[in-house]
């Protein structure tokens, strides 16, 4: 793990932290994580070798199967801040998914975006008891995320950007809508995310919290 101090023009603040993966054991689930699911299954987190990785050794593989598969990150109480992650998605017949967590109270409340490279798009939604449900984009009544290509096999950036009840997804570099809603307000864990029989590669995480 690294740490570093980032200044935004605005002058807030924010601690990085990034997790790489490369120093876990092949073949295990990472230490400093809680392993879970919403729903039922049989999720599966493990550490695996991939030679394309950006960081070029060791991803964080989802193979399992699950309603949806989480991976929450221990000791993180985040209110407002980010979340980025590098995913590939590499298999699934019901669903090609990666999504980041935030604001989770527990394994069935939370909120999460997710790229799907099945339906090539990129959709923010909130967990509530264990239900989901899209949240409408801002400017825009209606509708399922935005639809962008997310080509399986190779890898890509997602990244949320959460202050209040606002929240921004970016996905490439590429800003794509802000959504607005208050449901969960309180600080909480942030985590990993896939759907069903998704296999999905992540690496290169990183995450802090803006004051």
């Amino acid at each position: 793990m690294f740490f570093f101090l980032f200044f935004f023009c605005d002058g807030r603040m924010a601690m990085i932290e990034i997790v790489s993966f490369d120093d876990a054991p092949i073949g295990s689930a990472p230490k400093g994580w809680t392993i879970t699911m919403t729903g039922r299954g049989d999720p599966r987190w493990t550490v695996e070798k991939d030679d394309t990785a950006p960081s070029k050794a060791h991803v964080l593989k989802q193979s399992g199967k699950a309603t949806y598969p989480l991976a929450l990150k221990d000791g993180t109480n985040i209110d407002d801040g980010f979340i980025e992650v590098k995913f590939k998605a590499i298999s699934g017949s019901e669903d090609r998914a990666a999504g980041l967590v935030w604001r989770a109270r527990d394994a069935n409340n939370y909120y999460v975006v997710r790229a799907n490279a099945l339906e090539d798009n990129v959709v923010l939604y909130k967990t509530v008891n264990g239900v989901r449900s899209p949240l409408d984009i801002v400017g825009r009544k209606g509708g399922y995320g935005v639809d962008v290509p997310v080509p399986a096999g190779q890898w890509h950036t997602l990244r949320i950007e959460f202050a209040g009840t606002r929240f921004s997804a970016i996905y490439n570099g590429k800003s794509l809508f802000d959504v607005e809603d208050a449901t969960f307000k309180e600080a909480g864990n942030i985590g990993l995310w896939t759907k069903a029989d998704s296999v999905t590669v992540f690496d290169n995480l990183s995450y802090g919290e803006t004051g």
